[in-house]
């Protein structure tokens, strides 16, 4: 649309507009003839394309009977494109007076501010006899040549009849709608203007002069270029751009360059600072010029020399630039600033471009004052209204000619009373007022005086406005004409008269004239007598200051004057009222623009039918009365259960549930209200003239509300001072909250509008009309208007609405979506929202009643900048409601309220500011309390807090050190408070308010004065409170700059508010608090340290592996250790496991430490979980230490005796090989040729002859049930003597053959009434089941290693069941339980053990040994006899038996760890709740009764088998593996040929020593089978160069022949391989510390080892984890989340069978934390689960089936798989 053009034609009929319009188009597309009637009746459009631009050019109606319809089109087309406006004016006859009015017409419709975007187009160039300037200038009396003025000569001539395209080239030219070179080359070759082809800048600047397509510049822009506004005087300055927090804000820097200035004065400004004008430039001369040597100097004459004025601008042309470049709502922030600063405001703005001025009524109709005109001093009575309504008299003072008398400062004397000087108005003795005006000649100012009722210093008894004309009357005879008729009198100040001034003697004035004179050379006593005769001026009427009138004489004459005026003129007159004068005079009126029309006649149309406030919000905003709070009851009553009684809770819920839908249903019953439909269809508008609306709306609803309120007020006031009144009191709150009538009422509508629209089926047409609504209130927040966050009036946030609009903001600004949050909290009426408006430039609704309510949130841009230093892209602005004071706490919950304000406002807060009143006021205690309490609870849910408390009305320059003493007494009190907090909130540990946060008591205080300078009306801002603000908003953006935590972003914050509120709506918050954003952080860190645990436990693993080999190679030519010695090398190990151990457990520290230095992902939220991952990771060394340790010891053992072994086997071997080398030598020196059979015969005769010789002592038999009887009663010797004797009453090798059965008898009479005795047996017998599956589970491990027995595997069985039984404890193990459990599992285990045992001796028994290798020895005994090459044979051989077993060893001790590596890539298997999560989803998908019933009874065997299938599946291909097969098969192929490379490189002597030197390099990589290398060594006499050759070929094929093997081998094969059991590791990282619900029986979700705190995501009613109703027997469907909030109770073995209150459980069950559900839809999953399956959940557990609520018999599959998505925080 950039390139697109709308020339819009308006005018008078029958000048020409549709001959014009076609001349453009250069095509008769508009009907155009002469006529005594009107042609064109309608507005026509049509498109062309000239020039190469697509134009669309319009042709409308008359303008004096068409201009609403035009208005209205103009404003639908400025929305689309760029626009130009074209003011046709024939010159066919002359400019009449329906001339002039039609042209100020035309201004009205298009708005001021587009004037510039508008040419006067003269028609009739044929006919012109003259030039057009000749035309326009030919009389002085025409009003025409003050119009070309005010157009700033944008004119244009059009010959219609044959005057061709060049002249619409020129006119797109001139309007700079078309691109100058070409035209420009065109025109300098037909006119040959250029001297030659570099002719330069100046001659096209020439040409473009002298064509009429350059204006030289004028003083107005050369001062908006110094200035740096000049592209604001097109795109006008917005509210959004000044309020921009950047550096600029908060810098103190000096001036440096004019540019800098504007900038200073709105920032000065916005903060209501009464300096705001003395902004000048600190020019380098000025700054270093007077060194310390010049000043020591004489010189006069420098002394007599007057200062360069040059570079120095006047305030009052800042503030006329500021205003022309600014739009509407600056304008009248400027204004309302200026005001509260008691500055003089612009009445009439001039632009001294088109000599052309502006009546701001627009800018001052935001401005309300407060005064007591004497007639109300006795009732105490004040008036409240906004200034442009108010009929006052107004007084003008002006200046005929030059006047040596200052007359602004005249004014200010006037205005000021004896106690207190103040400049209202700029004068020449002001800092830079003395510098020459460049723009605001003409500029007329307006202030008011105000009286308040004390006569001793009222100046005069009625409010008065005081009008003020810059500049000299002749000059400005409009201006001037203006304030005649609208003021009571007029004082003329001059030094000379003219005897003829036409202006003094123009009798249609209505002021009264006054003449005030300066007695000096130029005055001329005859003329002023001949003037006064003239006017008929008495001596009351002439002011002359002569010189013997001293200054104060002079102002007491004027004063009486201006006394006598105020006291009898009638003549009064609203600045509303001033519009239609300005009108009939030609001047502008600011509120003519099109949009602000636009959106007053929609707000009136709105407001104009309000009479009756509280019927008008029953008839038009009826979803937020009654209902509204209904549903607010509900919502806190389902979060509470304070009404529940005996009834069954989810029941109760699922009621509470059902009359929440039947409200929402009732309110969308209703249907939307006019008022609503008009509210929202004008929102809708375009976004100038819906803020214009909304201006427009606030302003009406405020004139409405503010006398239904005043009177109230009063009263409420009266009966507040009497506490004995408080029905009445309570009653007059409920009237002033009811009667009250803003735009957040409307806003609020909306909400509950759309809320009860979502509550519709998606399908519904009404749920998806209104689905634009939050994107438009998004818009809205942008545009710098507030939000409502909290419902004041229902104490409640419409969550849905709120949360969608945020959802929509973030939409709208992302990725720039960062923000910090900025609150402020106090009591009532204590100037909160006037320090946040002083502070940010805002304008939060400023009000000392009670009417509005609740928390506002305000949104500020942060300049790029800053953005930077804050981290954020927005600040966030919270107003809050004033916060109760003591003696009102007891007429409704408000105490709750205030609570529950603090905790969501502080929550929200990045920084909180504590606003109080006085240091030593009554209401600090309470406010105290309020806070710490909202502090504590931030505290306890991992918020960091910052707070700044702030003093307010203290103005001692010394009060910060004198209220020293006051700071000891405020930390005393906050400490006093924090005690009482964290008592109420059972956080007793937090014992003083430095415990909360962080706080000093010298830099968390600020000390601000009082906020006016003098008695208000008439008291500017003080000075000293805003620059003590100014600092206060310094320190807060430098703490913020500071702060360590990462900004939230607008979905974190809405996040974060969703839970704040649904944790306030529970009676206990902190027990309460659940966040997605706390619950992400917390899945991050246990992520992280998950990883970290694992690269910790996979090192070790590898670590223990090259351990065990050196230990198993210990004694072998293949040993690398130095020592020979087994207990030494045992204990280097073990140091250097401790070593190594203690090194990854600093790691992991370190990890941790480092983790909770980042900033982003919200770290600080689980600040307080740092120590638990600490002691799990402590935990983790201790746990694995204890793991390597006996590892380590029972590999030593078992080599130990192996090595006995060993050297029997090699002892035998020598014999034998002595033997076999003899017999070679024998058979040789036999002569006859010996054949096969005959070598056979001697080699088996040999072979018993020589066993015969030998001794067969093989390791000795061991009786292992003795040793596991040892082991357990080594373990059982803490229990006590009764626990021997149930030991000692069976054998262990009786126990172990029958399944274990957990026996009834024997538990005693306290267990028989403890519940269900079935229940406990049953509970028992699971445990014990899970038990004994998982030492099953470690005896086969052990089996399947072909080791030998080792007393740490049965201390480990121990170890594992004894971790069982304590996290058990709730069903009170005891001996008569625990000891048959041990020896059922021992004599299993023993029984597996002896038979391992037994193996390992038969493997190991040495005549085996030799049996085994006979056939190998006769082979070899044949090579060696025939003398056959045995290279091959060997290599293939030591390959085959040493090489290849080693190697696949290596493999399976290595690949567990890469499959459980592999497996974490899963999601599912990343942290406990994301496994909890899928595995959920999977059990709702499979729909299988027994799946659900093994999870909730049997968890341990039922997540085993599911990590066993989930392997099953992701390796169901047996190449699955081959990736991590082949590349540890690679490493050691590589480690095997290094080996041989580098053993050949050292020149062994035979073969045996290469062999053994090779067997040393890998002594630390492969444990090589000393039985095969030992039967290979012997009989070999390969020749070792040929044995390299073949084995380096042997080496390659065993790594081939082991791929195929790897391929071709089933998973579950391999798994039975693994050291390392992928299935039990990923159960124990899964698993965590097994503990369950007390109720429900869900597993605990909490990361970490040692954490102290136990958790589940999400809790399931408690008849799925086997409770039932004692009485009934029927399933129990209480949610145990539910419960804790109730006031039911629970009896168990823990409370020793006593009622316990569900709320207390925390007394029973300590390290459980049991929130409540974040939703009502939370538990929706197991609801689903429980309804479907209640019969067979029923008849599985022998119990009634559960009464079902009916709500649960209505939740979806969908509905349940939702509620698991936010449960664990799934997106």
């Amino acid at each position: 649309m950039d390139n697109h053009l709308s020339i819009i034609l308006l005018g008078k009929a029958g000048v020409g507009k549709s001959a014009s319009a076609n001349t453009i188009l250069g095509r008769a597309a508009f009907k155009s003839e002469v006529a005594f009637t009107p042609v064109t009746d309608d507005i026509h459009v049509e498109r062309g394309t000239i020039f190469g631009k697509d134009v669309s050019v319009i042709d409308t109606p008359e303008i004096l009977g068409s201009e609403e319809k035009i208005k209205t089109f103009c404003q639908q087309t400025l929305q689309d494109c760029r626009t130009l406006f074209l003011l046709v004016i024939s010159t066919s006859s002359r400019f009449t007076t329906e001339d002039h009015k039609t042209v100020f017409t035309v201004i009205r419709v298009i708005g001021p501010e587009r004037l510039e975007n508008c040419f006067l187009l003269f028609t009739g160039g044929d006919e012109l006899k003259t030039s057009l300037e000749d035309y326009i200038f030919q009389s002085e009396r025409s009003l025409l040549p003050d119009v070309v003025k005010t157009f700033s000569m944008r004119i244009h001539l059009f010959n219609n009849k044959d005057g061709g395209q060049e002249q619409v080239r020129e006119l797109l030219l001139k309007t700079q709608h078309l691109n100058v070179p070409d035209v420009v080359k065109r025109f300098s070759v037909r006119n040959g203007l250029f001297t030659n082809k570099d002719g330069g800048q100046e001659q096209v600047r020439e040409l473009r002069l002298k064509s009429g397509y350059l204006i030289d510049q004028t003083d107005l822009k050369r001062l908006l270029q110094d200035l740096g506004l000049e592209q604001y005087y097109r795109e006008k300055l917005s509210l959004n751009k000044i309020l921009e927090i950047d550096e600029k804000t908060i810098s103190d820097e000096p001036l440096k360059c004019k540019s800098n200035i504007p900038w200073y004065f709105l920032k000065k400004l916005m903060m209501v600072n009464v300096t705001a004008r003395n902004a000048k430039c600190t020019s380098v001369g000025e700054s270093n010029c007077d060194s310390a040597s010049e000043k020591k100097k004489l010189n006069i004459d420098k002394l007599l020399g007057t200062l360069s004025r040059g570079d120095r601008l006047n305030p009052l042309d800042i503030i006329t630039a500021l205003f022309l470049c600014s739009d509407g709502f600056v304008q009248q922030e400027m204004a309302l600033k200026m005001s509260m600063c008691q500055f003089s405001v612009p009445l009439l703005l001039p632009n001294c471009d088109t000599a052309q001025c502006t009546l701001m009524l627009w800018a001052m109709r935001d401005i309300v004052k407060k005064y007591r005109p004497q007639h109300l001093l006795q009732s105490k009575g004040f008036i409240e209204e906004r200034i442009v309504h108010s009929q006052l008299l107004m007084i003008s003072f002006v200046r005929l000619g030059e006047c040596s008398l200052s007359k602004s400062e005249i004014l200010n004397k006037l205005l000021s009373s004896l106690q207190q000087y103040h400049d209202t108005f700029v004068h020449r003795n002001m800092e830079c007022g003395d510098s020459p005006r460049k723009i605001s000649n003409g500029l007329t100012e307006i202030t008011w005086y105000l009286p308040c009722g004390n006569k001793n210093m009222d100046i005069f008894a009625e409010p008065v406005a005081i009008a003020n004309l810059h500049g000299d009357i002749a000059s400005f005879k409009k201006q001037y004409s203006f304030l005649c008729q609208t003021s009571a009198a007029v004082f003329v100040f001059f030094d000379h008269l003219d005897s003829g001034c036409e202006l003094l003697m123009n009798q249609n004035h209505k002021a009264q004239i006054f003449l005030v004179g300066n007695q000096n050379k130029n005055f001329n006593v005859s003329t002023l007598k001949e003037v006064a005769t003239k006017l008929g001026l008495t001596n009351n009427n002439i002011i002359i200051k002569t010189k013997q009138k001293s200054d104060a004489d002079f102002m007491k004459s004027l004063r009486e004057s201006v006394s006598d005026v105020v006291e009898n003129s009638k003549t009064k007159i609203s600045v509303e009222q001033m519009a239609d004068v300005a009108h009939e005079l030609g001047i502008l009126v600011d509120e003519d623009s099109p949009e602000c029309q636009a959106g007053k006649q929609k707000a009136d149309h709105i407001t104009e039918d309000i009479h009756d406030i509280l019927k008008y919000k029953e008839d038009q905003l009826p979803l937020q009365g009654d209902i509204w709070k209904e549903l607010t009851s509900l919502e806190k009553e389902e979060f509470r259960l304070k009404k529940v009684g005996s009834e069954n809770i989810e029941q109760y819920k699922s009621d509470l549930q059902k009359q929440r839908k039947e409200l929402r249903k009732k309110q969308n019953s209703h249907d939307m209200s006019p008022a609503m439909s008009c509210f929202i269809d004008a929102i809708s508008s375009s976004g100038t003239e819906r803020c214009y609306f909304l201006k427009w709306m606030r302003m009406n609803l405020d004139n409405i509300s503010c006398l239904k309120l005043s009177a109230l007020r009063e009263k409420y006031k009266e009966k507040c001072n009497n506490s004995e009144n408080k029905d009445e009191i309570k009653e007059i709150d409920r009237q002033l909250s009811n009667s009250s009538l803003g735009i957040e009422h409307f806003f609020r509508e909306m909400g509950q509008i759309y809320e009860a629209s979502v509550s519709l089926p998606e399908t519904d047409p009404y749920h998806k009309q209104l689905q634009h609504l939050p994107k438009l209130c998004a818009q809205l927040l942008l545009d710098g208007f507030p939000l409502e966050l909290v419902d004041g009036d229902a104490s409640n946030i419409p969550l849905r609405w709120v949360s969608d609009v945020l959802s929509q903001l973030n939409d709208l600004v992302s990725p720039k979506n960062k923000m910090m949050v900025v609150t402020v909290l106090g009591v009532q009426s204590t100037g909160k929202s006037t320090l946040l408006n002083t502070m940010f430039g805002v304008q939060f609704a400023v009000s000392s009643g009670r009417c509005t309510r609740g928390a506002f949130m305000l949104l500020i841009k942060v300049n790029e900048e800053l953005k930077e230093k804050l981290k954020c892209d927005f600040m966030v602005i919270i107003d809050t409601e004033g916060l109760k004071s003591p003696e009102l706490a007891q007429l409704d919950n408000s105490h709750e309220h205030d609570n529950e304000l603090a905790t969501l406002v502080v929550g929200l807060s990045d920084i909180t500011i504590i606003n109080i009143a006085m240091e030593n006021s009554t209401e600090m205690k309470d406010i105290l309390q309020i806070v710490v309490h909202a502090f504590l609870r931030m505290k306890e849910v991992g918020k960091k807090l910052k707070c700044q408390f702030v003093h307010q009305n203290v103005s001692d320059v010394s009060a910060h050190e004198k209220n020293l003493r006051d700071r000891k007494l405020l930390l005393q009190q906050l400490n006093e408070m924090t005690q009482a907090a964290a008592k109420m909130e059972k956080k007793e540990e937090n014992k003083s308010f430095t415990d909360v946060m962080e706080y000093n008591p010298d830099t968390g205080n600020c000390y601000v004065p009082g906020l006016w300078n003098g008695n208000p009306p008439m008291a500017p801002v003080n000075a000293g409170y805003s620059e003590a603000v100014y600092e206060l908003k310094k320190n807060i953006i430098h703490v913020l700059g500071e702060s360590e935590a990462s900004a939230n972003n607008i979905l974190e914050f809405r996040e974060w508010m969703e839970s704040l509120w649904n944790a306030v709506k529970h009676e206990n918050f902190i027990f309460s608090f659940r966040n997605s954003l706390v619950a992400d952080a917390y899945m991050r860190l246990c992520t992280e340290f998950n990883k970290w645990e694992w690269e910790f436990k996979k090192e070790m693993y590898t670590w223990v592996t090259k351990a065990e080999t050196r230990i198993s190679n210990f004694g072998t030519v293949a040993a690398t250790s130095e020592t020979c010695d087994m207990t030494e090398l045992l204990t280097q190990l073990k140091s250097e496991a401790v070593s190594v151990l203690s090194e990854w457990e600093t790691k992991l520290l370190h990890n941790l430490k480092e983790y909770f230095k980042q900033t982003e992902g919200h770290v600080y939220l689980v600040e307080r979980y740092r120590e638990d991952f600490a002691n799990s990771a402590k935990s983790l060394r201790r746990e694995m230490e204890s793991s390597v340790i006996n590892q380590l010891t029972a590999a030593a053992d078992i080599r130990q005796g192996m090595m006995e072994l060993d050297e029997i086997k090699k002892n035998h071997t020598t014999e034998i090989e002595k033997a076999v080398c003899e017999l070679v030598d024998n058979c040789r020196k036999r002569k006859v040729q010996m054949t096969g059979n005959k070598l056979d015969e001697e080699f088996d005769k040999m072979w018993s002859e020589t066993l015969k010789k030998l001794t067969f002592s093989g390791l000795k038999p061991k009786d292992v049930f003795n040793s596991v009887l040892l082991c357990l009663r080594s373990n059982l010797s803490t229990k006590g003597g009764h626990a021997h004797e149930l030991l000692n009453e069976k054998s262990l090798k009786e126990c172990g053959l029958e399944p274990f059965k957990c026996k009834v008898e024997g538990l005693g009479e306290k267990f028989k009434r403890w519940m269900n005795l079935k229940y406990l047996v049953k509970e028992r017998q699971q445990m014990a089941d899970s038990i004994i599956d998982a030492c099953t589970q470690f005896v086969f491990d052990k089996l399947g290693r072909n080791n030998n027995y080792h007393d740490t595997y049965t201390q480990e069985i121990l170890h594992m069941i004894d971790e069982t039984l304590q996290r058990n404890t709730d069903l009170k193990i005891d001996p008569e339980f625990e000891v048959p459990l041990k020896q059922h599992i021992c004599g299993f285990a023993a029984r597996h053990f002896q038979e391992m045992h037994e193996e390992f001796l038969r493997v190991n028994d040495p005549r085996r040994c030799l049996d085994q290798n006979k056939e190998k020895f006769r082979d070899d005994f044949n090579d060696l006899f025939h003398e056959r090459d045995q290279c091959q044979k060997k290599a293939e051989e030591f390959t085959e038996q040493c090489l290849k077993p080693a190697v696949e060893d290596f493999v399976n001790r290595s690949l567990g760890p890469d499959i459980i590596d592999e497996m974490q890539k899963n999601e599912r298997f990343s942290t406990r709740m994301s496994f909890q999560y899928y595995l959920l989803l999977d059990l709702l998908s499979e729909k299988e009764f027994e799946h659900f019933r093994r999870y909730c009874t049997s968890y341990e065997s039922y997540v085993k088998e599911k990590i066993l299938q989930q392997m099953m599946k992701r390796f169901s291909d047996s190449c699955a593996t081959f990736e991590f097969e082949d590349k540890h098969l690679k490493s050691r192929i590589s480690s095997i040929n290094d080996a041989i490379k580098h053993t050949e490189t050292k020149k062994c002597g035979d073969l045996k020593t290469f062999v053994e030197e090779m067997c040393k390099e890998l002594g630390d990589k492969l444990v090589i089978s000393q039985d095969a290398l030992g039967a290979f060594m012997i009989l070999n006499n390969a020749e070792q160069e040929q044995f390299v050759h073949w084995l380096t070929l042997s080496v390659n094929d065993m790594a081939e022949s082991l791929r195929e093997k790897f391929k071709k081998t089933a998973f579950e094969t391999k798994l039975r391989r693994l050291h390392v059991n992928p299935q039990n590791e990923l159960f124990t990282k899964l698993v965590g510390c097994g503990k369950l619900c007390p109720f429900c029986k869900v597993p605990c979700d909490a990361g970490g080892r040692a954490h102290t705190e136990h958790f589940a995501s999400l809790h399931r009613p408690e008849g799925l984890g086997t409770w039932r109703f004692t009485a009934t027997e029927k399933l129990s469907t209480d949610i145990c989340t539910s419960s804790v909030i109730s006031d039911s109770r629970f009896c168990c073995s823990e409370t020793n069978d006593k009622y316990h209150p569900y709320k207390n459980y925390r007394a029973i069950f300590p390290d459980w934390n049991i929130p409540p559900d974040s939703s009502l839809e939370a538990s929706d999953y197991w609801k689903y689960v429980m309804a479907k399956y209640n019969k067979v959940f029923a008849k599985a557990y022998e119990a009634e089936p559960a009464d079902i609520p009916e709500s649960w018999r209505n939740i979806t599959e969908e509905q349940a798989k939702a509620s698991l998505h936010v449960s664990f925080g799934k997106k």
